[in-house]
């Protein structure tokens, strides 16, 4: 019997084939395609936790310079109280516990990486956050006196390209390098600001011009997570 190509039901039937067969072959390419996109995750985090320490890396040579300069032994997880608790540092993904609104304060976990930059220890926080158009986040490098900032990253999803983009170049970046977090033992909260004041003060830098919502929202994620970590140092 002739198929009827013009008629209705060909064309549905014909559609609902085609959708089944795209649908399956996407499937298939995603679940083949999952194990790269999981480690080139893994490899860009190396990567930024290296850039704080000021260690330069590529997708080829991240995973050696990681395992040469960070103590993974000596990585840790802390409580909001920068009480140690259990778990992997490098597992957690801040990332989901911060866009976890449901998660309580109680239970977030504040890895904690550890350095040997030229014989001294460097502490490296994690931070995320928000910006004008997306999620933000960085790493800050701590010294070993676990009071000044050796360096600092930041980066963006989706932010304005000249304006709140700027987090993530060494002009905005370079401006943490031996500014304070702490004082006397107290949290010290790092201020960003618009009127060109920042080098000329403590514990506050220069915003980015045009960039205000992003750079506020670099200030927020720093106040809320570094203050966890000065209570951590000061119970060492």
């Amino acid at each position: 019997m002739a198929v009827n190509k013009d008629s209705n039901s060909y064309t549905f039937i014909f559609a609902i084939l085609l959708v089944a067969v795209v649908g399956t072959s996407l499937a298939a390419l995603s679940v083949g395609l999952k194990p790269r996109q999981t480690a080139n995750v893994v490899i860009k985090k190396k990567m930024d936790i290296l850039g704080a320490v000021k260690i330069e890396s590529t997708r080829k040579t991240a995973e050696k310079l990681y395992e040469e300069n960070i103590l993974v032994d000596e990585c840790l997880v802390i409580n909001e109280n920068g009480e140690v608790i259990e778990g992997d540092a490098f597992e957690v993904n801040i990332k989901k516990e911060y866009r976890n609104k449901n998660l309580a304060k109680s239970d977030r976990q504040y890895p904690l990486y550890v350095a040997n930059i030229d014989g001294g220890k460097k502490y490296i926080i994690p931070v995320v956050g928000s910006g004008l158009w997306g999620p933000i986040w960085g790493y800050v490098a701590v010294n070993e006196d676990k009071t000044s900032i050796y360096g600092a990253v930041f980066d963006h999803k989706t932010e304005t390209p000249g304006l709140g983009a700027e987090i993530k170049t060494s002009i905005f970046q370079d401006q943490f390098d031996r500014e304070f977090i702490s004082k006397n033992g107290s949290y010290k909260k790092m201020k960003i600001v618009k009127d060109g004041s920042g080098e000329s003060q403590d514990y506050t830098v220069d915003g980015i011009t045009g960039g205000t919502i992003t750079s506020k929202g670099v200030e927020e994620m720093l106040d809320r997570t570094v203050q966890v970590y000065v209570d951590y140092f000061n119970k060492l």
